[in-house]
C-alpha cells in the first residue's frame, strides 16, 4: 500500500507541474518547437529545471544502499546507442512535433481535455503494445536460432 500511495503522490506532484508549467498545452509545446517561427523559448526553463532537479535527485539516490519502497535499487543496464534506441527517440519526437504532446503530459490532460489528448493517448497505448510484442517475437527469434 505504502508503494502504491507513493506512486500515486508522485505521478499527482508531477502532473500539476506539468500544468502548471502548460506542457500539457499542445499550443505551447509546438510555439517551443517552432525554433524559426513564433518560437516561445520559455518552456527551456522547464526543462532546465528538470534536469536540474533530476540531477540531483540522481545523486541523492545513488548515496542510498536502498529505497524507501523497495528492498533494492533498480538501475537500467542497457548502455548502448543502438537502432532502437534511435528509432524509439526519433518516433518520440516525431509525436511530440507533431501533437504537441508526450506521454507524461498526455496522460495529465486526459482530466483536463480528454478529447484532446485521448486519441493520443490510445495511439501511444497501441504502439506500447506493438514494441512489447515486437520484442517478444524478436527474442523468442533469438533464442530459437
Amino acid at each position: 500500500m505504502k508503494k502504491l500511495l507513493a506512486g500515486f503522490a508522485a505521478g499527482l506532484v508531477f502532473g500539476i507541474g506539468l500544468t502548471l508549467a502548460q506542457m500539457t498545452n499542445p499550443a505551447k509545446v509546438l510555439a517551443f518547437l517552432d525554433l524559426f517561427g513564433a518560437w516561445d523559448p520559455s518552456l527551456a526553463l522547464v526543462m532546465g529545471g528538470a534536469v536540474v532537479v533530476t540531477f540531483c535527485g540522481f545523486r541523492l539516490l545513488r548515496a542510498r544502499t536502498a529505497p524507501i519502497c523497495e528492498t533494492a535499487m533498480h538501475w537500467p543496464s542497457a548502455t548502448a546507442i543502438d537502432a532502437r534506441l534511435i528509432g524509439g527517440a526519433a518516433l518520440f519526437g516525431l509525436g511530440w512535433g507533431l501533437v504537441g504532446l508526450c506521454p507524461g503530459p498526455a496522460i495529465a490532460s486526459l482530466g483536463i481535455v480528454p478529447q484532446r489528448s485521448g486519441l493520443f493517448v490510445v495511439a501511444m497505448l497501441i504502439g506500447m503494445a506493438l514494441a512489447r510484442w515486437l520484442g517478444e517475437r524478436r527474442a523468442e527469434a533469438t533464442a530459437a536460432a
